[in-house]
C-alpha cells in the first residue's frame, strides 16, 4: 500500500471514529436505564471527600442499582472500608445486594506533575480497559477523582465499537461552585448526564443539570 493510500485509510478510520463518538454521547441522554431489570452500575470512589459524596449519592440510589462495582485506586485503604461498611448496612435492608470492589492504579497522584500524569494516566487505562469490557456496566457513577477518566473512557469504547452504550454520570463536587474541576471539564463533552450544585456552574455550562443540594 501506498504512502497515499495509508494516509486515507487512516483518515477514513478517524472519521469514523469521531462519527461514531458523537452517535455514542448523543444517543446517550434517550436511554432509560432500569426499564428491563436491574441496572450494572461501576462507582468510582476516590479518597477522602470524593468517597463520602459518592455514598451519600448511592444512599438515595434504589435495589434496581445491582450489581454494584465499586472501583478504587490501588493505594487507597480508606475508601475500602468506608465501601464494605456502608455496603454492610445497606444488606440488612436489601438481602439480594450484590457489590464488588475493584482496584486499578491510580491515574493522578496529589501534587504529581502534569507531565508526568500522562505516563500514570495511561497505565491506568491498561487496567481500565479489560475491568470495564469484562464488567460491561449499564452505567458508570463518578464524582470527580482522577481515577474515574481511564474508566470513562473504556466506558466510551464499549460504545464506540457498537458492543454496548454505557451511560457516563457524572457529579461534579459540592466544593465547586464557579469553576469545574479538572476531571470535570475532561468529561463534560462526553458525558451524559452531568450534574452541578451550584447554579454558578449551570449558567456557565448549559449541558450541566442542576437540582440543587444532591450529596
Amino acid at each position: 500500500m501506498s504512502l497515499e493510500g495509508a494516509a486515507f485509510a487512516i483518515l477514513l478510520i478517524c472519521v469514523f471514529l469521531i462519527i461514531r463518538l458523537y452517535l455514542v454521547v448523543k444517543t446517550g441522554p434517550k436511554l432509560k436505564p432500569g426499564s428491563k431489570g436491574p441496572i450494572a452500575v461501576l462507582v468510582v470512589a476516590g479518597s477522602g471527600g470524593h468517597t463520602t459524596e459518592i455514598l451519600r449519592l448511592m444512599e438515595s440510589l434504589s435495589a434496581a442499582y445491582t450489581p454494584r462495582h465499586y472501583v478504587i485506586a490501588d493505594t487507597d485503604q480508606m475508601s475500602e472500608e468506608k465501601i464494605s461498611t456502608f455496603e454492610s448496612s445497606k444488606q440488612h435492608s436489601d438481602s439480594g445486594s450484590q457489590f464488588t470492589i475493584c482496584r486499578i492504579p491510580r491515574s493522578r497522584e496529589v501534587h504529581q506533575s502534569w507531565s508526568s500524569s500522562v505516563g500514570s494516566t495511561l497505565n491506568a487505562l491498561q487496567y481500565s480497559l479489560p475491568l470495564v469490557f469484562r464488567l460491561r456496566p449499564d452505567v458508570v457513577l463518578c464524582n470527580g477523582p482522577g481515577t474515574c477518566v481511564p474508566l470513562c473512557v473504556a466506558g466510551l469504547l464499549l460504545g464506540i465499537l457498537g458492543m454496548k452504550k454505557v451511560l457516563i454520570v457524572y457529579v461534579e463536587s459540592i466544593c465547586r461552585v464557579h469553576t469545574l474541576s479538572l476531571t470535570g471539564k475532561i468529561l463534560y463533552p462526553i458525558s451524559d448526564y452531568f450534574f452541578v450544585q451550584w447554579s454558578s456552574l449551570r449558567d456557565k455550562y448549559p449541558k450541566s443539570i442542576f437540582m440543587g443540594r444532591i450529596v
